[in-house]
Order: C-alpha cells, then structure tokens, then sequence
C-alpha cells in the first residue's frame, strides 16, 4: 500500500493526466520524489525554463536555485549522503561542464546523484545549426559523451522512450550508488505521457545460496579460536547496512576501527571502538588490534592513499576475511556472488553459533577530545580540533574540508548518531560548503556544522546567500590560517601560489543577505575564546554562526603532517 504522501502524489498526476497536462517532465519528478527526493538544487537556463515551471509547481519536490552549477552540484552529493538520492538541474552545454567536477566527484565518493540537463529541442538539434552553448559544430552529443565517463548510467531522452529510459537511469543510479545523468530537450519534457502505475524497482538478487552456503563453511573454519577484530569503512554506509553493523558488533563485542572515510558510520562512544585506522599513522593501540590480529574481518573497507598515508598499512590478507559489496574473500579464497549484508548476516551468526572466537585484546583509544582547563595562548591546531570535537552534539552533520580541517577531526571522537562527511577520494578544494547546505536542507532536524580553511572557502563562498535564504542555522568555523596550508604541508612552504587574498570574513554574512540580528560572528585567538564561541553557538540554536578561527601559517594536525610526509614520497 502506498504511504498517504505517495497516494496524494499519485492522485494529483492522476489529475493532470485526465486534464491533459502530464508530462514527461512531470513523470520523471514524480520518480524523484518516490525515491524520497524533495529539493532538486541548480541553476536556470533558456533551454530549462520550461520544466522549471513544473519543478515549483510540483507538490512534493522543492526548487533550490544555487549560486552556480558547480555548487548545485556539491549540494546535490551532500544532500544525498543524507537521504539517499540526490538531483540538480543545469542547462545544456556551458550549465552542465561548470558541474562535471561535482558530477564526478560523486562518482569517485559512491554517491547517488541525477543530473538533469535542459537541451535544445530535438528538431534544432536535428537541424545542425550553430546554437548558443553548444561547439558550433553540429553535433550536440557532445557533453553527453562526456557524462558518460563520469557517471553509471545516462539518458539523451527522447518522446518514444523516456518513461523507460529515466527508470533505467534511476535504477542503476539508486542499485550502484553512483551519478546519473539525463539529458531533457525542451520538446521531450513538455510531451504528454502517462503517471507511473508501478514502483520503480530498484532491489536486485546480488547472492546465490550456493556462494552463501560455501561462505559460511569457510568464515566457521577460519574464524574458530581466534582473536579477532573489525574494520569497517565507506561502503557500509553507502550501502544502508550500518544498522546491520551495529548489531553485530554490540553483539559480538569485538573490538573494530574505520578509516577516515568511513567516520561515524560506527557508535564511536562505545568502548569497544578503538580508533581510526590511518596505516602507519594509526595511533599505535590501533595499529596493534588491527594490524595484528589473528583474524581481521574487513567490512566494505576501500583503501586509499589520503586514508592510509600512502597505502602504509601492514594487513596479512592470509588473517583477513574481506567484505565487499558484491563477494567476500577468506584468506584470499574468493566467493561470489554474494552481498555485503548477506555476508555480515553470515558473519554475526558464525561468531554467536561458535562461541570461541575471542575478541582481540584492546585498550579503549585515548580520547583527545576530554575536557580540560582551556589555555589563553595563540590557538593551535590541536587545540582547535580537539575543543571542537569536545562540543559537538549526537545528531550534528559536520562536513570537513579536505584540508587541516579533515584530517584535524578524524582522529578525534564524535558523539552518537553524528555524521562525518569528507571528500578523501575525490578531494576537490571547496566541496564542503555547498555540501553542507545540501544536507542540512535533507534533513532540517540536525544542526549543520562546516569546518573550511579560508583557501577552501574562497572557491565556493557564494553558496553562503543559500544558507542565509534558505535559513539553516549553521555553524560555520572558517579556519584562517593564511593560505593553503595543506598544500604547504606537501610542498613549497614559502612559495606564493601557496597565498591568497586574505578577506575581511566579518563581513560574509552581511554581504550575502544576513540581517542584523540573525547570525553571530565570532572572531577566536586562543582556546579560552574559541570555547566562550561554541557556548555561545549553543545558545542560539536558531541562528548561523560563523566562527572564524585564527592560527599560525604552519601549523597542522599530526595526521595531516604523517600523510603529507607519505604523499611526498
């Protein structure tokens, strides 16, 4: 049966069909939404203008006109590490290259994101003349071609066939955890069609019982009388199966990391966490339980240098049980097909049928995030992470910036139920910021909280006007530390590509709309001053805060310091 929400939705198409006036465009919202899609982020066109009208007209889905395309972009990932689906709008050509970074970024970072690109119509496409935003050329497949590298599944659609190919899209878009892309002429989107009388199915049988079967009898002969551990990573929480994840390790006690990408999608309160597993820039009580033990259960775990310093780590594949999303490995032996949640199912019932596999003996992490009596010299870098970390609350959304901002708070605790969104893989300068928009719009509940550098900042600052419009009441921590002091880190400490323009960031609200009244600007030195920030941050929960923390050019966190060491060799 279908939800109230869901019944409504399908009787207003119905509506529009009897009156005449469902249409392609319509059709392909009305997907959108069923997937739990309810803002579509982008930028108006002359070749989109016409579907847009029935985007702000639609009962469910909500438009949200970004600065740029790239941003919208951004917005659209982040919005989609939080409800599963995500969607933004350009226009043909000019629109939809401004965002092919975002799009591929999503596509390194597993995220299920839809481009929707307004074209020309089909008959001035047909015609080959030299269109505005196009190459001049004739040839409108161009930028088609190029989606087609950066996502899983694209669509140019046209009249006969687009209610099937947009559900072709979405399917795999939703089943591979990657970017889609349509591209929608401005004829195809107004044609008449008919409202979905089916659920789109996006469930697929990934596991044979055979390779279940075999699977088990294995993990029972390797796991009985061992010690052993967990490391989980990304695409647990790509996949849905944290919940999965959870219990088994509430019920088995083991003692289990993540990597930095995987950040949060485990309790990192709970005793039996030991830490973030970085290679050979773990802290050593890390290294020690993962990296030696005699039977280490890996769980949607993607290795990558900025997680791993350099791909340092010291793992044994012959002590390793390996958990991907469509196998799993048994000191090397491989089985197949088999899904990651039938494989942890699998696992948890072995460990509890079996009753000897001991958990690896661990020490609970030292927590940098403990209190203490704050200090009234200049704001370090260690300070800085470590006060932040101590402040955060269960159910923040922080995203940080790849930069001393992410590797600053990896290493450190957060609470339950919070989420930790990075950009390790793909890594683009900027990210964060319109990301954090994009999930603080999916899920208005969670406090929002951006931790940027000021070089970051600088590339996508102009989503700040969304925030303020769109009135989220995030808390922005703009560490000024003159310049890009990551990529100092690697190389060219002293060089001048490595400085920017230093900006006046007292007056960013004020600039992209913020009234008097409704945001507080906090400007921190020393430790003492950044902890007086956060209480009052807390203290108006309603309002964006922007918090701009000053520290030295060179500073860095030690995790930034150990990989930037790794990533020059």
């Amino acid at each position: 049966m279908p939800a109230p929400a869901d019944q409504q939705i399908q009787q207003n198409s119905e509506t529009r069909q009897d009156r005449g006036d469902y249409t392609i465009g319509d059709y392909l919202l009305d997907r959108l939404a069923e997937l739990g899609l309810t803002e579509m982020f982008g930028v108006p066109g002359d070749f989109n203008l016409h579907f847009l009208d029935h985007v702000v007209a639609h009962d469910r889905v909500h438009w949200v006109g970004s600065a740029n395309e790239l941003n919208a972009g951004y917005s659209a990932d982040g919005y989609a590490r939080i409800r599963g689906i995500g969607a933004f709008l350009t226009t043909y050509g000019v629109g939809e290259l401004s965002a092919i970074n975002a799009l591929a970024g999503s596509t390194a970072e597993s995220v299920p994101v839809v481009q929707i690109v307004g074209a020309p119509p089909k008959d001035v496409q047909a015609s080959g003349r030299k269109i505005h935003h196009s190459l001049g050329d004739g040839d409108f497949k161009h930028f088609v071609r190029m989606a087609a590298e950066v996502t899983c599944a694209h669509a140019d659609l046209d009249a006969a066939t687009a209610t099937w190919e947009i559900d072709r899209v979405l399917r795999e878009v939703v089943f591979r955890r990657k970017p889609g892309y349509l591209m929608l002429a401005h004829d195809v989107a107004e044609v008449p069609t008919f409202p979905p009388n089916t659920p789109l199915a996006t469930d697929l049988v990934q596991t044979t019982p055979g390779a279940e079967a075999a699977f088990e009898q294995a993990v029972r002969r390797f796991l009985s009388g061992r010690r052993a551990a967990v490391l989980a990573d990304l695409m647990v929480h790509r996949l849905g199966a944290t919940e999965q994840l959870s219990a088994m390790l509430s019920e088995t006690r083991l003692p289990f990391a993540t990597l930095a990408w995987g950040k949060t999608l485990v309790d990192e309160s709970d005793p039996h966490f030991v830490g973030i597993y970085a290679g050979a820039a773990s802290q050593p009580q890390v290294r020690e339980v993962i990296e030696e033990a005699e039977a280490l259960i890996t769980v949607g775990v993607e290795y990558t240098d900025n997680t791993t310093a350099g791909f340092s780590m010291d793992l044994d594949a012959a002590k390793l049980i390996e958990i991907s999303r469509f196998g799993a490995r048994v000191a090397g032996e491989v089985f197949t097909p088999i899904s990651l949640e039938v494989a942890l199912q699998v696992i948890h019932r072995v460990i509890s049928d079996l009753g000897d596999v001991e958990a690896m003996p661990h020490e609970t992490a030292e927590d940098p995030t403990t209190p203490h009596e704050p200090g009234e010299g200049a704001l370090t870098q260690d300070a800085l992470w470590s006060t932040l970390a101590s402040q955060l609350e269960s159910g923040n959304i922080v995203a940080a910036d790849q930069g001393t901002s992410y590797f600053g708070m990896a290493a450190h605790r957060f609470p339950a139920s919070s989420t930790f969104i990075g950009q390790p893989m793909w890594g683009s300068i900027g990210y964060t910021l319109p990301a954090i928009l994009g999930a603080g719009l999916a899920d208005r509940e969670r406090r929002p909280v951006l931790l940027i550098g000021d070089g970051s900042a600088q590339l996508t600052i102009q989503e700040m006007g969304v925030i303020i419009r769109e009135q989220l009441p995030a808390v922005v921590v703009l560490v000024n530390n003159d310049g890009y002091t990551v990529e100092r880190a690697i190389h060219g400490p002293d060089q001048s590509y490595n400085d920017i323009p230093r900006w006046r960031w007292e007056l960013v609200p004020q600039l992209f709309g913020a009234a008097e009244g409704t945001y507080r600007y906090h400007r921190v030195t020393t430790e003492a001053e950044l902890l007086e920030a956060c209480r009052d941050t807390m203290a108006h929960r309603d309002q964006l805060v922007l918090i701009e923390a000053i520290t030295a050019r060179d500073d860095i966190p030690r995790l930034l310091n150990d990989v930037a060491e790794a990533l020059k060799r």
